[in-house]
């Protein structure tokens, strides 16, 4: 008989395509208030997945009569929690809020599980955790040092939160930089409003381009920095294929059966320039994305890589999709749904 697992926000970009992946083994039910996603995205997944494997609830996991509903009534195995907001700077202009839906929504969580005994979660966290420091990263690198925005601390503030359990089975994957779509174009990156991530502006500046949609938004990619001490002046950020970053919550599942906290990076161990992304994304989809320099933004590091061996040898999860596939899925998730 299958597990289930409980996956949080998981109808947003990265939880869609994770429980896609997960569904292959296990039954999963998943709590998402839609903040930053859609229904759309539910019908979407359905068509990706067996019903039979999936049930769906609209809701707040800062709700704790909704939790204990969930709790009482299905058998959990595990909890993935993703549901976080994370725009930087939202999180700079409102911490409170940032402070309140992700670390004390995550405390409710926690609570709960500990009422009905589910002791193992996987958590969603990121490698703004380690701050500015050069790179390559790994996970003995110091992290919660001079952090520059609230949404970063409400991370590390959760990963120091679940350090504290005991008895628990704990595993925290820091993400790199998520980009590209599942191949059968059905779902991909498709944030509400103007996207704060570089590759849906990518291909909202391709889209108005290659559509003739004259957006003024989008007329042009604003690239924010062409002086960093980098090859080609632009930043240089690790960029990992959103399906093999799904892969790696599968195979962290798979390892939960062990007491403690374990700490993973999830990258390539590979740095790629803003322009590099752009360059390969316009040859291998034979679409204009023009661009425009314009100043550094206040926080940002010349390079953010990672090193991901640790997942790679306890894990035995290893990224196989390359800048390539991840430049032509995101194209061809836009072809296929017309977001």
């Amino acid at each position: 008989m299958k597990q289930t697992v409980l996956v949080t926000g998981g109808i947003g970009y990265i939880g869609s395509h994770t429980i896609v992946e997960l569904s292959k083994t296990y039954n999963i039910v998943v709590i998402d208030n839609l903040s930053n996603s859609s229904m759309q995205n539910v019908d979407l997944l359905q068509d990706l997945i067996s019903p039979a494997t999936f049930e769906f609830i609209v809701g707040n996991i800062g709700d704790v009569s909704l939790l204990n509903d969930v709790f009482a009534k299905y058998d959990i195995y595990a909890v993935i929690h993703f549901a976080a907001l994370k725009s930087v700077s939202e999180s700079v202009s409102n911490p409170l809020l940032y402070y309140e839906n992700n670390v004390g929504a995550t405390l409710d969580l926690l609570r709960t599980m500990e009422k009905y005994g589910v002791r193992k979660i996987i958590f969603s966290s990121s490698a703004t955790v380690y701050g500015n420091q050069p790179s390559p990263l790994d996970e003995n690198s110091p992290a919660g040092i001079a952090l520059t925005n609230p949404y970063g601390k409400t991370k590390y503030m959760i990963e120091e939160i679940l350090r504290d359990l005991k008895g628990w089975n704990i595993i925290l994957l820091r993400y790199f930089n998520p980009v590209g779509a599942h191949e059968s174009g059905k779902i991909g990156e498709n944030p509400n409003g103007i996207p704060n991530n570089l590759m849906p502006f990518i291909i909202n500046v391709a889209k108005n381009h290659y559509f003739h949609e004259q957006n003024e938004t989008y007329d042009s990619l604003k690239i924010f920095g062409n002086d960093y001490n980098t090859e080609d002046g632009t930043g240089v950020r690790d960029y990992i294929h959103v399906v093999d970053l799904a892969i790696a919550h599968v195979k962290a599942v798979q390892q939960l059966d062990n007491e403690g906290v374990r700490t993973y990076n999830i990258g390539t161990s590979k740095g790629t320039s803003v322009l590099e992304l752009v360059n390969t994304f316009e040859k291998v989809n034979g679409v204009k994305v023009p661009y425009t320099f314009f100043p550094r933004r206040k926080g940002d590091v010349d390079a953010c890589y990672c090193l991901a061996d640790k997942a790679w040898v306890e894990l035995g999860w290893k990224p196989v999709r390359n800048l390539e596939d991840m430049c032509i899925s995101s194209w061809n998730f836009v072809l296929k749904t017309g977001v």
